[in-house]
């Protein structure tokens, strides 16, 4: 569960959520344990994310970098409008991804920004294994 979430969170496809109800209504562990490692694992490849936003900015017009310069500027207005608020939305699909990167870029201090990011990814994975848990009763 750890790493599928930790994929999920960079730039690499990946459904964490599935693999999540997959184990909560098979019964295989125990559900806090598979949260507690669904978000841990979600947040810290956000953090690589922050990392790659923070250290190599520089090379954001290079091809290789995970966010176009394009998308960075777009988010980049994004974030100043909406500030650390935006950052309980990193889990949502591809913007979740240009939020982080751009939090790195803009120099967002880590603790502020790990701690955000967690509340933010973890409300996500109770919501979710609060319906796959109801829905495995039936």
């Amino acid at each position: 569960m750890f790493w599928t979430a930790f994929l999920a969170a960079t730039i690499l496809p990946g459904a964490s959520e599935m693999l999540l109800v997959a184990l909560l209504v098979g019964g295989t562990g125990e559900a806090w344990i598979v949260i507690a490692a669904a978000t841990v694992g979600n947040t810290l490849g956000s953090l690589a994310n922050w990392a790659c936003g923070r250290f190599l900015a520089h090379h954001r017009d290079r091809r290789w970098f995970p966010v176009s310069a394009a998308t960075v500027d777009r988010f980049s207005g994004l974030f100043r409008r909406y500030g650390m608020v935006s950052l309980l939305f990193a889990w949502a699909p591809i913007v979740g991804d240009a939020l982080t990167v751009i939090a790195g870029t803009l120099r967002v201090p880590l603790l502020p920004f790990t701690i955000v990011v967690a509340i933010g990814k973890l409300g996500r994975y109770l919501i979710v294994a609060g319906g796959a848990l109801a829905w495995g009763k039936f």
